[in-house]
């Protein structure tokens, strides 16, 4: 009866406090419920079958993040450090192994998978014990690995806690190395792009690819110190511009300043974080300036897929922005021309960045010069670098390359 007393007090002064509040204090506490709807929103999001492994319970509860590892294969080897249960979605099938040891999975072609000696149509998971890893294609995981029948193959997607697939891109987007402060901005920055990524997911069996499509990933079993200190020390914390998360790109290096994300890809919407920033700090890396040749058949090629044949005569940059990163290319050839955005032009010939200082046609190749390395959009990650360097924190590293985004705290 104490409780119930208690709680109603609470709950009628909590309801006083909302109606007396002032409009703005009203709102911000609005906000607040509402932020924590949608925490819960992303909590429950996926649904898990139930765990088999006794201490799972103690494990912290975080968002679920579903990564494709791997898609239409044959046959896998998957290893494990100790424990592992195996069960169907259902649990009408399981069996466990304990000793540490190598699962073989191998598509049966009849919409099938075997895994180790249980046969199934039904998706099959893998669950590590608390301590146990699961290792594949070199790369150690910690989450559960879903393996999902798909015709004549199987796909392979990892089930993990947010913050543990952190860990895992990290070190494969910015060196483990650099500095505390500039880890700690990548993981805002990842963390963020992470939790839009699944506000309109795509696909049914996964959230992210495990690869530049979206971040580079591979696995949040091996752990260095730095690393978990940089997202520990940020947990929660991501990049928001009135009050929405936004995609917060980031790349290697800026060659001297960000450009605006329409600049990269005109279909997208401009807004304050995504501007342009200015760049000090990133001169010291070898991705500030360099230059390559690419074989005119290459070229060629590229033209041919955009519809235009012919000998290649001349590339010109037709247009690009205040910081000298061109936008658009025209490539004339013996039977036309064409302009094409660079960033397209970029991703299918593999040049470092669209910022090109010079550009010649010679007799076998195309001779080309330029400065950074990526679409040069959001946060340069050696500016990052060099900014810790110069003793400039995480928050001041965000602020210059994201102006006008705030940092907030979802859990």
């Amino acid at each position: 009866m104490k409780n119930t007393t208690r709680f109603l007090l609470l709950f009628v002064g909590a309801a006083l406090l909302c109606a007396c509040a002032a409009p703005s204090k009203r709102a911000a506490l609005m906000a607040q419920a509402a932020k924590g709807q949608a925490n819960q929103e992303l909590l429950n999001r996926v649904k898990m079958p139930q765990s088999q492994d006794p201490q799972a319970k103690s494990r912290p509860r975080d968002v679920t993040v579903r990564v494709l590892l791997a898609e239409n294969q044959k046959s896998a080897r998957i290893k494990h450090t100790g424990k592992v249960y195996i069960y169907t979605l259902n649990l009408d099938k399981k069996y466990k192994i304990s000793s540490p040891g190598t699962l073989a999975v191998k598509a049966l072609g009849n919409g099938k998978v075997q895994v180790g000696t249980l046969q199934s149509a039904k998706t099959v998971v893998l669950e590590p014990a608390v301590n146990t890893l699961l290792g594949w294609n070199n790369n150690s995981y910690s989450g559960k690995i879903f393996i999902i029948p798909s015709g004549k193959t199987f796909h392979l997607v990892e089930y993990v806690p947010l913050e543990t697939y952190l860990y895992g891109v990290l070190p494969y987007e910015m060196s483990h190395t650099w500095p505390l402060e500039a880890l700690k901005a990548q993981a805002v920055a990842a963390r963020t792009y992470t939790l839009k990524s699944l506000e309109n997911v795509k696909n049914q069996h996964f959230d992210l690819y495990s690869d530049v499509r979206s971040q580079m990933y591979k696995g949040g079993g091996k752990q260095y110190d730095s690393v978990k200190q940089a997202v520990d020390q940020t947990r929660g914390e991501v990049l928001t511009y009135q009050d929405k998360l936004f995609f917060t790109y980031y790349h290697a290096n800026c060659g001297g300043g960000t450009d605006d994300v329409r600049s990269w890809n005109p279909s997208l919407k401009s807004i304050k974080p995504l501007a342009g920033a200015s760049c000090k700090t990133d001169s010291h890396s070898k991705s500030y300036k360099w230059q390559m040749n690419l074989p005119r058949s290459k070229v060629e090629t590229y033209a041919k897929n955009v519809g235009l044949s012919g000998t290649l005569k001349s590339i010109k940059i037709s247009r690009k922005t205040d910081t000298g990163r061109a936008t658009n290319l025209t490539i004339r050839t013996s039977k036309g021309s064409k302009t094409v955005p660079c960033g397209k032009f970029r991703l299918a010939t593999g040049i470092r960045s669209c910022k090109i200082t010079k550009l010649s046609v010679r007799k076998k190749d195309v001779h080309f010069e330029g400065k950074g390395y990526g679409h040069g959009i959001g946060m340069c990650q050696d500016g990052a670098n060099g900014m810790a360097k110069d003793g400039k924190n995480y928050k001041k590293i965000l602020k210059n390359y994201y102006p006008g985004a705030e940092l907030q705290k979802i859990q």
